[in-house]
């Protein structure tokens, strides 16, 4: 194994340990109302819509075509999946049970697939210049913080420790150096599917935020509250995309 594929698999490990960063808020929570509850899965949603956001806007400078290709194929794999969870046997996950696992099932499967196309990006760039590598892979890394804010925002209101919370979301982030080993040897293959990842992470986010997210919260909050927390996030989010990553 020659060095610059140590340093590209150093790198991708680094982006997903930097997910765990988003759970240690909560070292500093105790205890959530069902009220709160409600508002941390609409502020979990408009995360996951600004995520979205991002993705769709990187897939279609690439390939329009592939990248709702990728969508569809994203949608249809988390309905089949919602529905093989839920006519299953109840999982158990994160010291959940019952629909809360299914439900945790279903957000850490879509944030780990969404890493797939994040590796494959990090392996891509390191296969040019390396100024594009550096910026590419930290852009990657600080946005994976408010990524793993999304998971512990569903986890540990749930009952997950924290320091589960904090490894579940490291785990929703090991396909990145996984994929961006190959990525990189064998860039000019992996590049023409980058857009169908992206579409494929967003079409399964997409349906996780409205068939979820925002149902639960608002059992548990007002609709208007819900709202406001949702667009609230999501334009945080897109402000700390494009303030500090661009």
């Amino acid at each position: 194994m020659d060095s610059p594929l140590l340093i590209v698999i150093f790198v991708a490990s680094l982006t997903a340990i930097a997910t765990g960063i988003g759970a240690l808020p909560f070292l500093f929570v105790k205890q959530i109302s069902p009220y709160w509850l409600g508002l941390s899965n609409a502020m979990a949603a408009g995360l996951m819509l600004a995520a979205c956001h991002s993705l769709v806007a990187e897939g279609i400078a690439i390939s329009p075509v592939r990248l709702l290709l990728g969508v569809l194929i994203g949608l249809a794999g988390i309905v089949l999946s919602q529905r093989y969870i839920a006519n299953g046997k109840a999982p158990e996950i994160a010291q959940l049970k019952g629909l809360d696992a299914r439900k945790a099932l279903l957000i850490i499967g879509v944030m780990t697939a969404h890493s797939f196309a994040e590796g494959v990006g990090v392996g891509v760039s390191f296969g040019g210049s390396g100024e594009l590598a550096g910026f590419i892979s930290t852009a990657i890394a600080v946005h994976n913080i408010p990524e793993g804010l999304a998971i512990s925002l569903i986890l540990i209101p749930l009952g997950t420790p924290v320091w589960q919370a904090a490894a579940w979301s490291i785990f929703s982030s090991l396909p990145q150096p996984l994929m961006a080993a190959p990525a990189y040897l064998f860039v000019e293959h992996f590049t023409p599917f980058l857009p169908v990842g992206f579409g494929l992470a967003a079409g399964a986010m997409f349906w996780l935020v409205f068939a979820e997210l925002l149902p639960d919260a608002s059992e548990q909050a007002k609709p208007a509250d819900v709202a406001t927390v949702t667009t609230l996030a999501f334009a945080a989010m897109l402000a700390f995309q494009y303030l500090v990553l661009k």
